[in-house]
């Protein structure tokens, strides 16, 4: 019985204790979310800087970045993604960034596309007739 009585005495403190401290979660839909500083985040694209070359492609270790340079697209399994930032390091036109927050959970794997905008090229101009 002498058991029973520390027992009812260790939950009885601990219940005092949480009615007069702080909760240790926050408020979080009214107050944002604090990311730590060294978060790494996850990866956003801007497509058009992109050059379709696939160099984040062959970085990615889990094979979660694919590009298609006949369609176009840039895709990225999220879930695959495990946030290392070697594509963003291999990027020659630094159009890969690592942004602070988490992405939206999901009920399924989800693959990203994004369409990759076709580059204009300025037509030359045209030779102009040489005199001899």
């Amino acid at each position: 019985m002498d058991l029973d009585k520390v027992k009812v005495f260790v939950y009885a403190r601990a219940a005092l204790k949480n009615l007069v401290s702080k909760p240790a979660t926050v408020d979080y839909p009214a107050k944002p979310a604090e990311f730590p500083e060294r978060m790494r985040g996850h990866i956003e694209i801007s497509p058009w800087n992109c050059i379709g070359c696939g160099m984040c492609m062959r970085s990615c270790p889990p094979g979660a970045i694919r590009v298609d340079r006949a369609a176009d697209t840039w895709s990225i399994e999220r879930f695959d993604c495990v946030q290392c930032g070697s594509c963003v390091n291999v990027c020659p036109k630094k159009c890969l960034s690592l942004v602070s927050g988490y992405t939206a959970p999901g009920e399924k794997k989800r693959l990203e596309t994004v369409m990759i905008p076709a580059k204009k090229v300025p037509p030359r101009p045209a030779a102009k007739p040489q005199d001899v």
